[in-house]
């Protein structure tokens, strides 16, 4: 059975193609070690970009999306899996329930927001699997940096706690970790 990558990424169609360039990439990595990817299941952006990356290197796509926004005609045709379900709660915790490890890309508040609860749940002992940040081009250097604010302010209580995630920033230590996970 193939490991499972859950990916938090952005789905707008204005997204610089450097990103683009970046998750069809990651999604190809995917496929070439042999990891089914999971994301929103959305056709633009770079969630649609991750889903192409994968499915032409010969990689299975799973797509989790709430019936609204299939309704808006946001899914992207084409998934190995297709599961809609009943609203954005619903959704996310799919997302955590069946990968073996987190990706978040670049994004913006949908991003964030499946970022830090995630993150929230880690720390409470809620999830226990690797998620990893992939920090291209600095995009999350301003997050980091308030994160280490919010330890230094004592808001991050626990040591531990920025080790609830890892920062990358290439596709080669992208591939290290999906290798060493295999």
């Amino acid at each position: 059975m193939s490991k499972r990558l859950s990916i938090y990424c952005a789905s707008s169609a204005y997204i610089d193609e450097k990103y683009k360039q970046t998750a069809h990439a990651i999604g190809r990595l995917c496929a070439e070690c042999g990891w089914t990817l999971i994301n929103g299941a959305g056709s633009e952006g770079l969630m649609g970009a991750t889903s192409d990356g994968c499915q032409q290197a010969g990689g299975k796509v799973v797509g989790i999306i709430p019936r609204f926004m299939v309704t808006r005609g946001w899914m992207r045709s084409g998934l190995d899996e297709e599961v809609i379900t009943t609203d954005m709660a619903e959704r996310k915790q799919l997302l955590r329930d069946r990968c073996d490890a987190v990706l978040v890309l670049p994004g913006g508040l949908g991003t964030m927001e499946e970022f830090f609860e995630t993150v929230t749940q880690k720390q409470l002992g809620q999830f226990n699997k690797p998620i990893i940040l992939f920090n291209q081009d600095g995009y999350f250097d301003y997050l980091e940096a308030w994160l280490e604010h919010c330890h230094h302010e004592h808001f991050l209580r626990y040591e531990g706690d920025s080790d609830l995630w890892t920062v990358i920033s290439t596709t080669k230590e992208l591939k290290e970790i999906l290798t060493s996970e295999s």
